[in-house]
């Protein structure tokens, strides 16, 4: 039965660039896919972007794909990946500027589409509070969570760039397009999906984020192995990690995996499928079966950003005998002298060794001045001993949820070709 080999270099925008490496040189892969991209690093790119609109895709691209493009190329395998973050076209322009200076040619699409800010209802109600959007502040963004059916389009180049494309599209996409498949062929589709959920956080389908000593042991956690997954036609897929890797590859590691932020076991939604997972199989030499599905639904998830102030982080710290009851008495005085005011005090570390951390978020830019002016008074207004005072403010762009209906998201693909290919 025909298969097609597909790897995930990366589960987080802070993730390890070396077991992608290993899975280009000996992991015979047709596609590698880097997930970068959540809740969090949105807010952070649409930040880098409301300073500069040049910036908000991931700070992380330049390098990585400095030492991962020359290898994909040599391999031919393609690439995918949601780097775009805030700003997909700005990525694709960085990375064909990349591609020309390592004289690599190929071709660069770049998926648009999710940012929907002109088209999202403001007046919707919010999931996570029920108000709303226009009334958690001033909306910065919008963005809808896209879909294989988005990706596919873009699948002729060499390396594919999106913003916010759901995680398991990602991997839906590129495996339709290897084997074949209509994305309107709900058994495969949920089927792929399966896989691109296991595969989508890299490092814990192999023993990261799951070893516990003692009870879950993990050899070689140093060295963990990226996964990939054998995908056949029927939609059964085998997952496996490189010989010589460390980690864990087992039905545990799969069955913890496959539960990760899943709400509904018997409902979740993605943009391709309402995917079913009460039937899935995993057998001992780990290969997965049993997914089910109903047909895609009609609205998009959307990760709305409003402007929720800034957030004032002020720390100092105790060594020494009794250390902590000193921290415990330096957070009193603090809070004590801010009476009132919503923040967070907390005594982080030992007996021995600690800091106190005081955060405070707000729009009044005084406030959080005075926050961190109280923490650095305590050099010689508070407990004896301590020191290494930091005081750090920075914008903070909330993030809520909303709905927007399928028909109102615009997909679009733009290629970007070699500087001296043919017009």
């Amino acid at each position: 039965m025909r298969t097609t080999r597909i790897g995930c270099g990366a589960g987080f925008s802070g993730d390890r660039i070396e077991p992608a490496e290993d899975l280009l040189r000996r992991g015979d892969l047709a596609d590698l896919v880097l997930e970068c991209l959540g809740e969090r690093t949105v807010a952070q790119g649409q930040r880098r972007r409301l300073a500069d609109p040049s910036l908000g895709y991931e700070t992380r691209l330049p390098s990585r794909f400095t030492r991962l493009l020359p290898l994909a190329f040599r391999h031919g395998v393609r690439v995918v990946t949601n780097m775009g973050a805030a700003n997909p076209l700005a990525a694709g322009r960085l990375t064909r500027t990349l591609l020309d200076s390592l004289g690599l040619g190929g071709t660069v699409a770049v998926v648009t589409g999710d940012d929907v800010l002109a088209a999202v209802d403001l007046d919707a109600p919010a999931w996570e509070t029920g108000r709303p959007l226009r009334s958690h502040g001033e909306i910065v963004s919008a963005n809808a969570y896209l879909g294989a059916d988005a990706v596919l389009p873009a699948l002729g180049a060499d390396v594919v760039i999106t913003g916010r494309v759901a995680d398991p599209s990602l991997f839906v996409a590129p495996v339709a397009d290897r084997l074949g498949w209509d994305l309107s062929d709900v058994p495969r589709v949920a089927a792929g999906t399966l896989v691109g959920h296991l595969l989508e956080c890299a490092g814990q389908l192999t023993g990261g984020y799951f070893a516990d000593p003692g009870y879950q042991d993990v050899p070689d956690l140093d060295d963990l192995g990226f996964p990939y997954a054998d995908v056949s036609a029927d939609g059964t897929a085998g997952l496996g990690k490189l010989p010589g890797t460390g980690g864990v590859l087992s039905r545990a590691t799969v069955r913890e995996q496959l539960l990760y932020e899943i709400t509904d076991p018997a409902a979740y939604r993605t943009p391709d499928v309402v995917l079913d997972l009460r039937e899935v199989t995993v057998t001992d030499d780990v290969r997965v079966s049993g997914a089910r599905g109903l047909p895609r639904p009609d609205e998009l998830k959307v990760s709305v950003g409003y402007r929720a102030g800034s957030k004032v982080e002020a720390e100092i710290s105790y060594v020494g005998p009794n250390a902590a009851a000193r921290g415990a008495l330096a957070a009193e005085v603090v809070t004590k002298r801010l009476a009132g005011v919503p923040l967070r005090a907390e005594v982080l570390g030992g007996d021995l060794d600690c800091r106190l951390r005081v955060a405070a978020i707000s729009h009044d830019g005084a406030l959080l001045d005075r926050v961190g002016d109280e923490v650095e008074s305590l050099y010689t207004n508070g407990p004896a001993g301590g020191g290494g005072v930091r005081v750090h403010v920075t914008e903070v762009i909330g993030i809520v949820s909303t709905l927007i209906p399928r028909e109102a998201v615009r997909p679009a693909v733009t290629l970007l070709e070699a500087a001296d290919a043919a017009p």
